[in-house]
């Protein structure tokens, strides 16, 4: 798999991954800051993943479960040697960041 059929697959695998409380996956939802998908030396068709994410409030009850779901879903792509879910609560997460369906979904536009 090329790094970017391997970038492509960690977007469709955070698509799968929700807050147990909204109706809406994480990717839209605006809360993936960052993917950084690095080749691994000495290997052609490996890569290393990292991954800034953040959650809708910092004392988000499901936080554990949702980074592990991540963390989880991510593993599973066979591409990928290592991958690292960062949390991170910088920059704040807001509504704004969130996609238009998503938006639409959850009664914002």
């Amino acid at each position: 798999m090329t790094k970017s059929e391997t970038e492509e697959r960690v977007i469709e695998m955070l698509k799968t991954v929700y807050d147990p409380e909204i109706p809406v996956n994480i990717y839209d939802l605006g809360l993936i800051y960052r993917i950084e998908v690095s080749g691994v030396e000495g290997t052609e068709d490996k890569y290393t993943l990292d991954v800034d994410m953040t959650l809708t409030a910092p004392t988000c009850p499901a936080a554990d479960y949702i980074v592990e779901d991540v963390q989880q879903k991510l593993e599973t792509i066979a591409s990928l040697e290592r991958v690292n879910v960062n949390l991170v609560f910088e920059p704040e997460w807001d509504k704004d960041m969130m996609t238009e369906e998503a938006k639409v979904e959850l009664g914002f536009a």
